[in-house]
């Protein structure tokens, strides 16, 4: 399982790290949660946080989209989330 949960981290990570001005203060862990599904945690710089939320919320809105559809064959459910 650990390949799923690095493999999430690394697509949420080529996604983002284009769309921020500090990619230094870019973080993306992705972590298997109690109840067998996977959260992937995203840390940006507070300017950033914007861009990756986009205009209502679209862009992180499609990041999540595209989380759940690497995972769908698995069966695993994936929680994107955005801390500033």
């Amino acid at each position: 399982m650990a390949d799923l949960t690095e493999d999430l981290a690394g697509l949420v990570d080529a996604i983002v790290r284009p769309l921020v001005e500090e990619a230094d203060a870019l973080e993306v862990v992705a972590t298997e949660a109690d109840d067998g599904g996977i959260v992937v945690e995203i840390r940006v710089a507070e300017g950033d946080a914007g861009k990756v939320i986009g205009r209502q919320g679209r862009v992180i809105k499609a990041i999540r989209t595209l989380a759940r559809a690497a995972a769908s064959r698995t069966g695993k459910l994936v929680e994107v989330e955005l801390i500033d």
